[in-house]
């Protein structure tokens, strides 16, 4: 189950020992609160967090608002962001996580707490300023884009976050690697453990795979980084609260070559969540393009897309029909519940900046 999250596990041979030796290991993910909620944190962030809760594990919600702050997201308003994560919070609660088997937290509750920035220090001790410099990415910001000497804060409070929170498991995105393997080298070195790292693909944008933009010396990790699926490009986006009608436009107007299965959005959003929930993907075609197909796993429609057997069209509408049946809950959350809808209209109505 785990596997089944974990793009890359760091190490699988180390995971395997914690199981065997702890009935309930503690992973924790942390998210900046920093405007409207795209499929890959309502959705594929539920998915996700399903495999996690159903192998045993004990999950801790980081909610970032301090990186949020400093990271300058929502014009560094420390008020709105929290509004913004309450706002989460009801994202994770439409897309069916059951909120009573995780931990909500709030990063500023850290800030009371002197061991917390004992913790930081420390870190920051053990870490050159070299290597500080190179983890900065990890806020979704190339290093000429520094403006502010709190932003080096920022890695080292992550990697104190990890014990802090008690972690076992880091359960991030490959684009928050360097941080988690800061925090293996230094964990050993100041008395404390060695945590897992189970990284979670990054799903790519509707246009496709972009240029690396210099993230990380890893050019694959680099790739993904510069193509994800960003709130803040809404160009490259699916949001939880788009329409039938957008999804389906959006969908058509994704980058989906014929026979084209690398860097495909289309392909990526039906293996990491359409055969995540469900166990078929119907194809409607007319008689004549060989009718209707019901295809079982994402291994066959990989196989059939690249030769040439399903058209980039139908593969389209397939995938946002099955999308839409998926996102359709949350959307009717926001729509119905009063709370919820008050937070969605606050979300809406703040300029999310970067």
């Amino acid at each position: 189950m785990i596997k089944r999250v974990g793009e890359e596990i760091i190490t699988e041979h180390e995971l395997r020992e914690l199981l065997e030796t702890k009935a309930h290991p503690i992973a924790y993910d942390g998210f900046e609160p920093s405007g409207l909620a795209p499929v890959h944190f309502g959705v594929y962030r539920a998915i996700n967090l399903e495999d996690m809760i159903a192998a045993g594990v004990h999950f801790k919600l980081w909610i970032a608002d301090s990186f949020a702050w400093i990271n300058n997201k929502m014009e560094g308003d420390l008020e709105k962001i929290r509004r913004v994560g309450e706002y989460f919070i009801e994202v994770w609660r439409a897309s069916g996580v059951n909120m009573n088997e995780v931990d909500v937290l709030w990063a500023t509750d850290a800030f009371e707490d002197k061991e917390y920035w004992k913790k930081v220090i420390l870190i920051a001790k053990h870490t050159s300023l070299q290597r500080a410099t190179r983890c900065l990415t990890i806020m979704g910001r190339r290093e000429g884009e520094m403006m502010e000497t709190a932003q080096y804060f920022y890695p080292m409070m992550q990697a104190a976050d990890i014990f802090h929170l008690e972690a076992d498991i880091c359960q991030l995105g490959m684009d928050q690697r360097r941080a988690n393997i800061l925090a293996r080298e230094v964990g050993p070195k100041l008395g404390w453990w060695k945590p897992v790292v189970v990284s979670h693909h990054i799903l790519v944008g509707l246009k496709g795979v972009q240029r690396p933009g210099g993230y990380d010396e890893n050019r694959a990790i680099d790739i993904q980084i510069s193509s994800k699926m960003s709130k803040s490009r809404p160009e490259t986006c699916l949001y939880v609260h788009d329409s039938e009608e957008a999804i389906h436009r959006k969908l058509e107007g994704a980058f989906c070559p014929r026979k084209v299965v690398e860097g495909n959005p289309v392909l990526e959003y039906a293996k990491y969540i359409i055969f995540r929930k469900a166990k078929t993907l119907r194809i409607e075609r007319p008689r004549r393009y060989g009718g209707d197909l019901d295809v079982e796993d994402f291994r066959e429609l990989e196989t059939l897309f690249r030769g040439g057997q399903i058209h980039p069209l139908d593969l389209k509408k397939a995938v946002a029909q099955a999308l839409n049946t998926v996102i359709k809950p949350v959307r009717e959350h926001f729509e119905k519940d009063k709370r919820a809808a008050e937070l969605y209209d606050f979300v809406k109505q703040i300029e999310v900046t970067r």
